[in-house]
């Protein structure tokens, strides 16, 4: 988790707490060690969170995230007015592909999947709304980080994690600018070497209907 500076101290501390467990739980000596801030502190902001679902104890009594993240992440997407926006095309995406689909847009040094849905596979990738990945790593970050390919869609293999396979697309807004990415990943041994030849003009098709749905037209 990007660590912001805002001007109230207490919740700049606090966010720090949380970004602090964000990879893995952590004990009140780990707390420490990876924010900085004394003992008292720490634990004292810690509890606090623990009181509000925002942090949780593991049963060997350790700090990770809390489960009233998942509410508000689900809350934030549907208050989302570009997730509300792709569905539709995200929906067609999927049944023409039969593929996972997920739609992201850039937070800081990282991008959110703020849409997504599973493809009909047995075997498929997973990415639930709300995972915060990282932005240099798999064909999203590349179309986010400003990459967008010959042909309008960027592929990797096995690139973000072993066996995955992605083609994304950029989504602009009526200025153009670049507001999101919509994806489709699955299995690189199902998708193949070269993903793009085959589902990119699929994903292109759908990242222009969601730009249009975003403009309005």
């Amino acid at each position: 988790m990007e660590h912001r500076v805002s001007a109230v101290g207490v919740l700049d501390k606090s966010f720090l707490v949380l970004g602090a467990v964000e990879a893995r739980p952590a004990s009140l000596v780990e707390l420490v060690e990876r924010t900085g801030l004394s003992r008292a502190t720490a634990h004292r902001l810690a509890v606090a969170l623990e009181s509000h679902g925002l942090l949780r104890r593991t049963a060997d009594g350790r700090f990770a995230l809390g489960l009233h993240l998942v509410a508000l992440a689900r809350r934030a997407t549907e208050q989302f007015p570009l997730a509300e926006a792709a569905a539709p095309a995200m929906e067609r995406l999927r049944a023409d592909t039969d593929e996972s689909v997920q739609l992201y847009v850039a937070d800081g040094d990282r991008r959110v999947c703020v849409a997504a849905l599973e493809s009909p596979h047995g075997l498929r990738t997973i990415v639930p709304v709300g995972a915060a990945l990282p932005m240099d790593r798999g064909s999203a970050g590349r179309v986010l980080s400003g990459e967008h390919g010959r042909d309008g869609w960027v592929a990797t293999v096995a690139e973000r994690e072993p066996g995955v396979a992605s083609v994304s697309a950029a989504v602009r807004d009526a200025d153009g600018a670049v507001v999101g990415a919509v994806s489709v990943s699955g299995p690189a041994e199902r998708l193949g070497r070269s993903p793009g030849r085959r589902l990119g003009p699929a994903v292109v098709t759908a990242a222009d209907r969601i730009s249009r749905a975003v403009a309005g037209g």
